[in-house]
């Protein structure tokens, strides 16, 4: 996963409240288990639509995405930020999230920023304006190139994950040398967690009866 530090460029205007995971990406997606390609299939039945502004030029490959309270919701799926990430999108900007959309986000790199809905309003119209929106996790703001300026918060722990590029594999490898120590001590004080004690005993006992 790629360090998210700072998030610069133009935000998809979307806006709408209680997105749910099947609208991002459709249930008929999910029989694949590679994280590439989705991106063509999310927000399927939004782009069935004529001037939707998925398919607008303006906004094509923006790495921000302006939504409506309640994004997320529905089932649990990973999919769902799978294809996000792999159309681009590197942040979120909404009122709130479903819990399991807003973990799997962190997870796979996409930063789930939270702003009341007057900051939404805001910067929905900064974005049909066509202007940059920045999302900069060191000072935790969304800022504008109109001097709009909205702070937001994350936990500490995600955000620590997201600059630093961890998922949970990552965070495991990290601590690598810690386990392998602690396996090492574990052996020599209690080496019948690997069974070594048991086996003795039963060859012991095999002996005693020849």
């Amino acid at each position: 996963m790629q360090p998210v530090i700072r998030i610069d460029g133009q935000a998809y205007p979307y806006g709408v409240k209680n997105v749910d995971t099947d609208i991002i990406i459709p249930a008929h997606w999910l029989k694949t288990i590679s994280r590439e390609g989705l991106g063509k299939g999310a927000f399927e039945t939004v782009r069935a639509v004529p001037g939707n502004v998925f398919d607008d030029p303006a906004y094509a490959g923006s790495p921000l995405l302006i939504a409506g309270d309640n994004f997320g919701c529905g089932s649990s799926r990973e999919h769902a930020a799978w294809a996000l990430a792999d159309m681009g999108v590197r942040a979120v900007i909404a009122p709130s999230y479903s819990d399991i959309f807003s973990g799997n986000a962190i997870k796979n790199g996409i930063v789930p920023v939270v702003l009341a809905q007057d900051a939404i309003d805001r910067l929905l119209d900064v974005a049909r304006d066509g202007q940059p929106i920045t999302v900069d996790l060191e000072t935790m703001t969304v800022t504008t190139s109109f001097q709009d300026r909205f702070g937001f918060e994350l936990d500490p722990f995600r955000r620590q994950c997201l600059m630093e590029g961890l998922d949970e594999i990552g965070i495991t490898l990290a601590r690598d040398t810690a386990i392998s120590n602690y396996e090492a001590q574990a052996m020599q004080s209690r080496p019948w967690i690997a069974g070594e004690s048991r086996n003795a005993g039963i060859a012991v006992e095999g002996a005693g009866r020849t």
